[in-house]
Formats: structure tokens, C-alpha cells, sequence
């Protein structure tokens, strides 16, 4: 999974990619000169991981994994309030969801590009860019099927004009400030945008990056937040950004330590990555043997079959039958050999619909 990271310059974006990655990265207010993002990895904690290495004592166990990609604001000589640089546009058209970061923090040596702190205007400017980007795509799109029109035959002339009246309806649908993602479309509408890589299509994270000290006005920025942006794979949370990134730093042992005295709950780490599986609609499945244990992450409501083949491309093309398990009966269980005997493992087809925690097994044949 891989989530993309936008904010006005001077939003602290940077921090909270170090805070989510235990990154290192610059943060310097100004562009970064190479234009390039910075990304991060982080591993996504899974205490059932270790419960599956005590069962098969595998060699490695290997975690599911969140890729972040911090966007680094607009090059010198863009329009000083633009939040994403035309030429990084690549990077937010691949990701799987976007974050959104706004500034609550006052900082007297950090100016605002505005001249004031109101995240939630803030959120709005954003938001508005990727509007304003995905109208640009729709427009070129309308343009290239007005042209294609043009000679073409009645079959494909139909299917040029339910593209049309869908993309028309999309566009009135922007223009009235209503993101794809809150348009209602249908799965086969959907699948039919797949290929456009719209970015109100893609699921939400706003986060307001608030400071250590704000901690009297969290609820109230919380609620605020929680009331104004709502819908469909949309996710919201305070963060306190530096403090977070400062403590990512730490020795997990001395972290917690840290947090307890400090009273200020959760890692960062885990919000966003419980934000991230959320908006997103994904689950966890595992494979064990004794070599390995691992966890993946796929979108809910994946046959045992797809699933398959995400863990390699032959599993899928010749798969036979997946032996599967859910995490509580393996937990009771023990071992799979005692699974078997107590007819908890089971033998699954194609068709089976993957549940979050099972450990799956796939014969095939090529």
C-alpha cells in the first residue's frame, strides 16, 4: 500500500512523514532543491505475527508494509499557495490514498504562505487543487472523444458516448464541489475510471498537525474536523507532529515510557497506519511455513484466488485449492497438524472471499 503526502508549504507534512516512517528527512520549509520526494517504509505492527512465528518458527518473519511518499512543495518561482507541483503528479496518481496535512501550529519562525493559521482552510486549498486537477484530465479526456467521434463506427461511437455522459456527469459533479469518491458510482463505473488514476477518486486522510501544547484544543479541532470532512473512505485525526517525530526516534522501550509520562496515547506510527488499512478497506492474510511467515495486505472481499496471486503469479495461474485457517482456531490450536485433526483447517476454492487474520496455504499446478 502506498499513501501519497500533499500540504502548503510550511504545513510540517515532512515531520509527520518522519513521525509515521521513523524517518530522518529535512525539515526545512523551503522546496527541496532536487524536487524529489522523500519516502519512507513503515512496517505495520501485528502482534499476531509473533503468535504465527511461535507456531511455525520460521526463518524470518516479514510484516505488511506502508510506503509514504512526502511530495515536496511547488520549486521556487510556482505560486507560493500551490500545494503540489505539477511535475510530481506521477507520484499521487500511483498512490493508493492521499494525506492531506494542515497546520494548527503557530511558529513565529515558520511564516504561514497566508498569513494566518486556519487548518481547515487549509484542508479546503488542498483539496481544491486536486479538484482542479482532476478537471484538467476529465476536460483533455472530453476533448480526445470528441475528436474520436469523428469516423468512427456505430459500435464504437456508442461506447464513446457512455463515456462521454459519464465523464460529463463527473465533471458537473466537480464543478459543484463534490470530490469522485462522493459521486456514487457504480462498480462498473468505477472500473471504467481505473485507468484515469483520478485524485478525488482515491481514498482520504486529513490530518491537522497540531503542537504539544494544544493539547486543551485537540477535542475541539477533532470534532470540528470530524463534522466538516465526512464520507467514503475518509479518515481524520489530530496529530501532534514534532512531538511525534522527536519520540520516533527513540528506543521503542524508552517511547513508551516516554508516552505514558507524557500522556498522549498511541504512536503515530499506529494511528496512521490503522488510518491508512481503514480508508483504504484492507485486511491482513497470512503465509507460514518453515521459512517463513508473512503478512499481506489486500483489498476486502478478494477471492482466495487473487489473493493467491499477490503472493506469486504461478499460485494464481495454476492454483488448485487453498488450505485455510482463520488466526483464533490456529491460536487455540497450536500447530496446523492439530488444526487438521480438529477439522478447523479447511479446503477453500477460487471463489473462497478472504477474512481478515486467515493463514492461508495454496496448492496449484503449472
Amino acid at each position: 500500500m502506498e499513501v501519497g503526502i500533499v500540504g502548503l508549504p510550511g504545513s510540517g507534512k515532512t515531520t509527520i512523514f518522519n513521525a509515521v516512517t521513523r524517518g530522518k528527512a529535512d525539515v526545512a520549509t523551503y522546496s527541496r532543491l532536487d524536487g524529489k520526494p522523500n519516502i519512507g517504509v513503515a512496517k505495520v505492527p501485528d502482534n499476531r505475527l509473533d503468535r504465527l512465528a511461535d507456531v511455525f518458527k520460521p526463518r524470518r518473519v516479514v510484516p505488511a508494509e506502508v510506503s509514504y511518499v512526502d511530495l515536496p512543495a511547488p520549486l521556487e518561482g510556482a505560486d507560493s499557495t500551490q500545494s503540489i507541483a505539477s511535475e510530481l503528479l506521477n507520484y499521487l496518481q500511483s498512490a493508493d490514498a492521499l494525506m492531506v496535512v494542515a497546520r494548527a501550529f503557530e511558529d513565529p519562525a515558520v511564516s504561514h504562505v497566508e498569513g494566518s493559521i486556519n487548518p481547515f482552510r487549509d484542508v479546503e486549498t488542498v483539496l481544491f487543487d486536486l479538484t482542479i486537477m482532476d478537471l484538467a484530465i476529465l476536460e483533455r479526456r472530453l476533448d480526445r472523444l470528441e475528436q474520436g467521434t469523428k469516423g468512427a463506427k456505430a459500435p464504437e461511437r456508442d461506447a464513446i458516448s457512455k463515456e462521454q455522459l459519464l465523464l460529463d456527469r463527473l465533471k458537473a459533479g466537480l464543478e459543484d464541489g463534490t470530490p469522485l469518491r462522493d459521486q456514487g458510482l457504480s462498480q462498473d463505473e468505477a472500473g471504467l475510471l481505473v485507468g484515469y488514476q483520478f485524485l478525488t477518486a482515491k481514498p482520504l486522510i486529513i490530518i491537522i498537525n497540531a503542537a504539544e501544547g494544544q493539547t486543551s484544543e485537540t477535542e475541539a479541532l477533532d470534532d470540528r474536523l470530524s463534522s466538516t470532512i465526512a464520507g467514503p473512505n475518509t479518515g481524520e485525526t489530530v496529530l501532534y507532529g514534532k512531538l511525534e517525530m522527536e519520540l520516533a526516534q527513540m528506543d521503542p522501550a524508552e517511547e513508551q515510557e516516554f508516552r505514558e509520562s507524557l500522556d498522549v496515547g498511541g504512536s503515530g506510527l499506529d494511528q496512521m497506519i490503522g488510518l491508512s488499512h481503514e480508508v483504504c478497506d484492507v485486511l491482513t492474510f497470512f503465509t507460514g511455513n518453515q521459512n517463513e511467515v508473512r503478512a499481506w495486505t489486500v483489498p476486502r472481499g478478494i477471492t482466495a484466488l487473487k489473493a493467491a496471486g499477490k503472493v506469486h503469479s504461478d499460485f494464481e495461474r495454476g492454483f488448485i485449492r487453498a488450505e485455510v485457517v482463520g488466526f483464533e482456531d490456529l491460536d487455540e490450536c497450536g500447530s496446523i497438524a492439530e488444526a487438521r485433526k480438529r477439522g478447523v483447517l479447511r479446503q477453500e476454492g477460487k471463489g473462497y472471499v478472504v477474512a481478515d487474520g486467515d493463514i492461508m496455504n495454496v496448492l496449484f499446478s503449472i
